[in-house]
């Protein structure tokens, strides 16, 4: 038997016994008043009251005495002297004879009621005063047998157990039931599967180093773990609240939320860069949730940024040896067709216009890693037909807390340049920065075919592209990591109108997100 059918019997049986024991006192209740009753009436009649007088019992009181026992149904009832000396009984043998019970307090004018066995067995009976002129002349006594007390209180029985039995049959369906469903809803576990479920459920949740959150078709969070409150910087009341009342941005909100599947979706918010992943939650055929999974890449984001920012300058110094090579065999070859003169001015002023780019680069550019980042753009984009230039007026300071989050803005926008320069003919980007106590100004223009004026905001939503999918993950992602990530710094950027394309980026000097601290992301 199941806990629930348990209770469900142990609350039919209280009941009943409540109700038998309700019942009982009633039942004792009424053969009391009705002997008190009974006894009081008849010590008011005149027909009491005149053969107490006479002192002497006669034929007239013995037939009042006997109609009156019939009438009332009652089991005797018998007219004494205060004294207890019977004037009448049912059994005319014990007429004379004395009371047997309990007559102190009605000799002094008080009423007993009490259950006793006298001449004719157990009964409850009443003794009552016989007054006249408040003098107590005589006594009165009736009763009820205690059998039919007991008869009728077995009389009461079907009334008590046939409820009870229906309650006990209704409540006991109702287990069942409500067990079955039980059962049903939690896939067959029972109650110690279910804890030991729980338990492993939440140990699991705050073990994980992923964040884990899940909403209902309302958009209500349901479960949230501790990372996913560390992430994303949740109160640690979110369960129950609405995805919209979290103050988190409205693409962040979608994926929470969404019915579609999504794997590692590049998310700046905050100090981070997290790997997004959402699917539904199906069960027999029906969407119940939605389940969202953070994963922080911002150390591996930072690690691969500056890897990517060495192995461009490692790029731009291999292209560099080789072109070295070939100056090289220009050189000699110019010396063996005895022209040491042009070879001389060949060789030198193609060494000082290298140093002198670089040099430029490196005086213009304080952080290490953005003058790496861009030497090595400047390769790429060299090997690929496109001419990246640094803005002789441009001069960029060490600012704290956004130079992992600079190589993320400009490495996406040079790449998303070179992209849209490719194949052109007479292809150039410019880079500028500009600096102030406020504010620090970072543009990357091209004179490509420029963004059109319809898309200047839909350029910046995830997955928008003009160039194949190809890539895991599908393309579309640099300018929304772009904008993320000038978001999260407390910036703007913004886009010009054709032709060609100025990307134009405004950071404050003291951001109030801290940016992305390691993060560098690139579509």
């Amino acid at each position: 038997m199941t806990v629930l059918g348990v209770v469900a019997v142990l609350v039919v049986g209280v009941s009943v016994a409540l109700a038998t024991w309700q019942a009982s006192s009633q039942v004792e209740a009424a053969a009391a008043d009705q002997v008190t009753h009974v006894a009081r009436t008849v010590a008011a009649s005149d027909e009491v009251r005149n053969a107490l007088a006479a002192g002497a019992p006669t034929p007239a009181l013995t037939d009042f005495a006997e109609r009156t026992r019939a009438a009332t149904e009652t089991d005797f009832v018998v007219v004494m002297t205060p004294a207890g000396v019977r004037f009448t009984h049912p059994n005319p043998d014990l007429v004379g004879g004395r009371f047997l019970g309990t007559t102190d307090a009605a000799r002094t004018g008080g009423v007993v009621v009490e259950d006793y066995t006298g001449s004719l067995g157990p009964s409850t009976r009443a003794v009552v005063p016989v007054l006249e002129d408040g003098r107590v002349i005589g006594l009165v006594s009736v009763g009820i047998a205690r059998a039919k007390v007991s008869q009728a209180l077995a009389d009461l029985w079907p009334q008590i157990v046939l409820p009870g039995l229906m309650a006990a049959l209704v409540a006991g369906t109702g287990a069942w039931l409500t067990a079955r469903q039980v059962r049903r809803e939690t896939l067959g576990l029972n109650a110690s599967e279910v804890a030991r479920l729980h338990d492993h459920h939440d140990a699991l949740l705050h073990a994980i180093r992923e964040g884990l959150v899940i909403t209902d078709n309302e958009g209500r969070i349901q479960v949230v773990n501790d990372e996913a409150i560390r992430l994303l910087n949740l109160p640690s009341d979110a369960v129950g609240v609405h995805v919209s009342d979290l103050g988190l941005s409205r693409d962040l909100a979608d994926l929470l939320t969404s019915a579609r599947q999504e794997v590692d979706v590049p998310y700046a918010t905050g100090a981070r860069l997290l790997l997004v992943s959402s699917d539904a939650v199906v069960r027999q055929g029906r969407r119940t949730a939605t389940l969202t999974t953070l994963r922080d890449r911002t150390e591996l984001e930072s690690l691969t940024g500056r890897l990517s920012a060495t192995q461009g300058l490692a790029d731009a110094l291999h292209a560099r040896s080789h072109e070295a090579a070939n100056r090289m065999h220009t050189v000699v070859t110019l010396i063996e067709l005895g022209k040491p003169e042009e070879a001389v001015s060949f060789a030198t002023g193609q060494l000082a216009g290298e140093r002198l780019a670089d040099a430029a680069v490196l005086a213009a550019i304080d952080p290490p890693v953005i003058a790496a980042l861009l030497l090595g753009k400047t390769a790429e984009a060299a090997e690929r037909g496109v001419r990246l230039t640094l803005d002789p007026d441009a001069h960029l300071p060490v600012i704290p807390g956004v130079e992992s989050a600079l190589v993320t803005i400009l490495g996406n926008l040079i790449d998303n340049a070179v992209e849209a320069l490719s194949g052109r003919s007479g292809a150039a980007i410019v880079v500028d920065a500009l600096a102030s106590e406020e504010e620090l100004l970072v543009t990357v223009s091209d004179n490509g075919p420029g963004v059109p004026v319809a898309d200047a905001e839909a350029i910046f939503s995830r997955g928008f592209t003009t160039k194949p999918g190809t890539e895991p993950g599908g393309r579309g992602i640099g300018l929304t990591l772009v904008r993320q990530t000038v978001t999260a710094l407390g910036g703007q950027i913004a886009v010009s109108e054709p032709p060609g394309a100025t990307f134009v980026v405004t950071l404050p000097t003291t951001p109030q997100g801290a940016g992305l601290r390691e993060g560098d992301a690139r579509d």
